[in-house]
């Protein structure tokens, strides 16, 4: 499949257009669809909802695979939404797990949540690095097929009528990957099939939970299956399987495969939650931005739903100042159906200068992408190595190529 932007004029032509004088569009440069895990059922509603809020440039990023791209492309071109190809690692920093400091996992020490944003479309990895992605997903389908083993377990012991089955799940409720957050759908669906009303539902949750009565509202669909994987899947939960250290890359591993890929490493912060905690690894930005910069990594994303606005504008306005690449978008990786907007904790609104700082960020993704579609060097692949001119060219590329491909 051709990518467009190899159809785009060249880059000194692009450069030399006249682009609007206040040019801004929303972004949301985060977002998975349901070939791993998603509110979304479907790819095209995604962009349906996207053209209702205006959102101009949309990013897939799912958990270990790229299989969602082609269908992500396709409708990105038809409903003009420039398309960032992006993709999701769960990765493991042993020595930070033996020191048991909590990275961007707020429940495991050492377990890391890695991106890489602007990957080549067609992605392409050479057979060494694409035997290491094919080994994570194999094992993190494996995983999932214990947990669905010990699920039926459960409900042979309190002689349910019904049973799970991962290829009828894979099948119905997935694509690529089939991830705990599947079981929890399919368990919901299954039950609520069997029983009608909410209290034979509720009485057969409370068997399946040992007797805890649920607290979910029945009517709530995602409350539901977030009860469930929390009773049944996490951690201290009857079908929990604890993953395979062995199965994990590591940090430096995943920014090989990204960089194979032609992506741009992406370090995804977690910040503060509800409570106002922060993980060790994050609680000091400055220490963050030394062992970041150690390790090359110079571009961050942030998913600014789970975070206060405040701490948030005074974070981004720090790595911002350090020249950090800083993506914004929504996930959308549980059942839960938000807006695809991009907005802080309880809704509240991004700043204009956020909303500045992202579409910036998302302009040097499309830069980036497009100079590796047209077969040219990517500065935006060096981006902590060149000057405040060579960046702001960056940018203006990005703009243009954007700006060429929503009104062309």
């Amino acid at each position: 499949m051709p990518n467009f932007l190899k159809q785009l004029p060249e880059n000194q032509e692009l450069l030399s257009s006249n682009l609007p004088a206040e040019l801004l569009h929303k972004v949301n440069g985060h977002i998975h669809t349901p070939y791993s895990f998603s509110a979304f059922s479907d790819v095209a509603p995604i962009f349906e909802m996207a053209t209702e809020e205006d959102i101009k440039i949309l990013g897939i990023n799912d958990f270990y695979t790229t299989g969602g791209y082609p269908e992500f492309y396709k409708l990105a071109v038809k409903n003009k939404v420039f398309p960032l190809f992006n993709i999701e690692f769960i990765a493991l920093d042993r020595e930070l797990q033996k020191k048991g400091i909590r990275v961007n996992d707020p429940n495991n020490p050492g377990r890391t949540y890695f991106s890489g944003k602007g990957l080549d479309f067609p992605v392409s990895l050479d057979k060494a690095h694409a035997r290491l992605v094919e080994k994570v997903m194999m094992e993190s389908l494996l995983q999932v097929k214990i947990m669905i083993e010990k699920t039926n377990s459960i409900l042979r012991a309190i002689n349910s009528d019904f049973q799970l089955d991962f290829r009828e799940i894979k099948k119905t409720y997935a694509r690529e990957m089939v991830r705990e957050r599947h079981i929890a759908k399919a368990l919901r669906i299954a039950i609520f099939k069997m029983f009608t009303t909410n209290e034979e539902r509720k009485a057969f949750l409370t068997l399946l939970y040992d007797g805890r009565e649920p607290k979910a509202d029945p009517e709530n669909n995602s409350a539901v299956e977030n009860e469930i994987r929390n009773n049944l899947l996490k951690a201290g939960g009857k079908a929990f399987i604890e993953e395979d250290e062995n199965a994990f890359l590591s940090v430096d591993a995943v920014i090989e495969i990204i960089q194979n890929a032609g992506g741009i490493p992406c370090y995804p912060v977690l910040l503060d939650d509800s409570k106002g905690n922060i993980t060790d690894f994050e609680a000091d930005q400055e220490s963050l931005f030394v062992h970041l910069s150690e390790k090359n990594i110079f571009c961050i994303e942030l998913i600014p739903g789970r975070n206060d606005a405040g701490i948030l504008e005074k974070f981004v306005n720090f790595f911002h100042s350090k020249g950090f690449i800083i993506l914004l978008g929504t996930e959308h990786n549980t059942p839960d159906m938000a807006p695809l907007t991009v907005s802080c904790r309880h809704l509240a609104p991004l700043s204009d200068n956020l909303k500045n700082i992202s579409f910036e960020g998302a302009c040097i993704i499309a830069a980036h992408q497009y100079l590796r579609a047209k077969g040219m060097e990517s500065q935006a692949a060096g981006w902590n190595k060149i000057d405040s001119n060579q960046k702001e060219n960056i940018i203006k590329l990005g703009k243009a190529v954007v700006h060429y491909f929503l009104n062309n």
